[in-house]
């Protein structure tokens, strides 16, 4: 799915109501048009009032129901028939807005999923899984309610307001100048009131996100929060971010709901005010100024009729001017919620300038080839800009670091003069302690991250010049963490190569050593896994993501503390499909349990982002350095 089309507006209201026109530009004018239809006739009822008192003051002067009836009736027709088709087109207006309303998030929603799919690994880093989730439910719900609900109210209000405004200059001037004297009223105590709700309303929509980030938090380490009696600690924690959501949410509707009563009150006034000057002029006999006298309609003084049928505008009137306020709030939360989706979806996707790709390919007459059948021999595919030429490099998993330093954070290096040297069927191992660096190498030749300075080549190829997707398709990485998804097992171990069959899978799983426990769960290899895999112990999981590994049959593989969940046991039969795994393949090993390197080709060891020490397992023995001391344990005592 693409992304919204980008358009140049400062405004998020404007945005989101432009989007609307993109994706629905038909039905949004009709909806358009039925609010315009809605709107004006319900404006109507004051003009037919003051036309059917002004018959009946005449028919009582002389004449009866006899001589006028036929009129009055005219006019009650006219007004059911235009309610009626109200009716009509309120309900086709209704059934649009649900259509519009639903399609427009879900497309959203489907922007930001896929802006989510391209984001760098940094992102996700950086930010609370919980706070990115409150943007597919409070802020997709707080945009959902503007554009069915407040949007429509205030279009329809602001056009009755108009409307309205021109049937009081139609009725009387005077009359009009007085209601424009509590709208100016109305108008400075919304601005004053509504401008500290809107604030706080906005602060809410972040709050909720923190509150839901807090909570998503809690219920992923809630073993951990059991295991150290944490939970008077943890409710005092939530305390904290349910009262500061508290705090900013009673300010908002504090606000929110002062507004209301103090802006229906101005409107009583101004009514009793209209009423009582009305009469004064009645009385007077005072000379109306309008528009409809400039047609010859109306009455030369102020009269029954027109203070009665103006007292029913002025109604109209303030109350939808109080619609507008009211509605006002419900539109700010919605463009907060807006705003923050927006933000997520112009998210800067992750920078890929690689044109290297990898594909399959053959050798024909000693030259390597590009095919389009998989044959299990692949290629990089690198064109040269320069002559325009096409060369095919075998890939292979020769990996090099060359004088590699890579900081997270601005003056704050985390490797520093980082060169390894990792030949096709080499391991190679990385130890030392927590912080040292080890994960962030595996990073970097993933490109979830790009060095500041040195280079790193695959097959002789800077990592650079290879497209990301074709980069990691050609690298297996286990990691500590084990992630599975909501299915079978089997489409678990299929996640590593979506076209395997069950075939490849399950001789994956054997490779693994999964097979034995897999064919033990109550469906096999169809076992549905939910929540994270939970019905599996840890090292069943782990063993599950190591052949989920093994089906992309890569010539890389990284194994960042593969083994670390799983017991000695089941440690040794993986092992041994992992020794089978490795066969053939370049393999990068971190690891804390050293035992697991100790067959490695070269152990390098970090210390605060260096190599101090690199080696076999029995020359680093025999130097008697940092390695000898973290595998025997026989530190100096200081």
């Amino acid at each position: 799915m693409n992304k919204p089309p980008r358009v140049k507006q400062k405004g998020v209201l404007g945005r989101t109501i432009k989007l609307m026109f993109a994706y629905y530009p038909h039905m949004m004018v009709v909806a358009l048009l039925c609010i315009l239809f809605n709107a004006v006739v319900s404006s109507l009822p004051s003009i037919f009032m003051e036309r059917v008192f002004t018959v009946v003051e005449i028919a009582a002067k002389g004449g009866g129901w006899a001589k006028y009836g036929s009129d009055i009736t005219m006019y009650m027709l006219i007004l059911i028939g235009l309610y009626v088709l109200s009716l009509i087109s309120g309900a086709v207006n209704k059934q649009m807005l649900a259509i519009m309303t639903q399609g427009f998030l879900k497309k959203m929603r489907g922007h930001m999923f896929d802006g989510m799919q391209n984001l760098p690994i940094k992102y996700f880093d950086t930010n609370n899984n919980g706070d990115i989730m409150s943007y597919y439910t409070n802020d997709i719900d707080a945009l959902r309610q503007m554009i069915s609900e407040s949007i429509p109210q205030l279009l329809t209000s602001g056009i009755m307001v108009l409307t309205l405004f021109i049937i009081m200059l139609w009725y009387s001037i005077w009359l009009t100048l007085i209601v424009l004297v509590g709208v100016v009223t109305i108008v400075l105590v919304t601005k004053k009131i509504g401008g500290g709700a809107a604030k706080y309303f906005i602060s809410q929509q972040r709050a909720v996100g923190k509150l839901e980030g807090f909570v998503e938090e809690m219920m992923n380490g809630q073993k951990v929060v059991k295991v150290f009696c944490h939970e008077e600690q943890a409710k005092r924690d939530f305390d904290k971010v349910n009262d500061y959501l508290c705090g900013e949410s009673t300010k908002a509707h504090r606000y929110a709901n002062m507004l209301m009563p103090i802006l229906g009150n101005i409107g009583h006034v101004l009514y009793v005010l209209v009423a009582i000057i009305g009469g004064v002029f009645m009385i007077n006999k005072v000379g109306n100024v309008s528009l409809g006298i400039a047609f010859g309609v109306n009455a030369a003084a102020v009269n029954v009729p027109l203070v009665v049928a103006f007292l029913q505008t002025t109604r109209q009137f303030t109350n939808n001017v109080n619609q507008v306020s009211n509605q006002v709030n419900s539109v700010v939360m919605g463009v907060a919620g807006a705003k923050r989706l927006f933000d997520l979806i112009d998210q800067k996707p992750e920078v890929d300038d690689g044109y290297v790709t990898l594909v399959n390919a053959r050798e024909e007459n000693g030259e390597i080839v590009e095919c389009e059948e998989h044959t299990g021999m692949w290629a990089w595919k690198h064109p040269h800009q320069a002559d325009g030429t096409v060369t095919y490099t075998k890939l292979e998993g020769d990996i090099v670091m060359q004088e590699v330093d890579f900081e997270y954070e601005e003056g704050k290096p985390v490797l520093h003069d980082v060169s390894v040297f990792a030949k096709p069927g080499q391991k190679v191992a990385f130890v030392g302690a927590t912080g040292a660096g080890k994960t962030t190498i595996t990073n970097l030749i993933n490109r979830f991250y790009d060095i500041a300075d040195g280079k790193i080549r695959y097959d002789g190829i800077n990592i650079n010049k290879i497209k990301k997707a074709d980069l990691r398709r050609s690298l297996g990485i286990v990691l500590q963490d084990t992630n599975l998804f909501t299915g079978t097992v089997m489409d678990n171990i299929r996640y590593g190569k979506l076209d395997a069959t069950d075939e490849e899978c399950i001789a994956a799983a054997k490779l693994a050593g999964a097979d034995d426990f897999i064919t033990r769960l109550p469906d096999g290899y169809n076992t549905m896994l939910t929540g994270n895999g939970a019905n599996l112990s840890q090292g069943q999981r782990q063993l599950v993501s190591i052949a989920r590994a093994a089906v992309a049959d890569p010539p890389v593989m990284i194994l960042d503390e593969a083994t670390s969940s799983i017991d000695t046991r089941t440690e040794a039969i993986v092992s041994r499909g992992m020794d089978a795994l490795m066969q053939g393949r370049t393999v990068f090993v971190i690891a804390h349990r050293l035992s697991t390197v100790k067959n490695s080709d070269v152990i390098i060891v970090l210390d605060h982002g260096r190599i101090i020490e690199r080696g076999s397992h029995e020359k680093l023995i025999e130097e008697r350095g940092q390695y000898y001391q973290l595998y025997t344990g026989a530190f100096e005592m200081e």
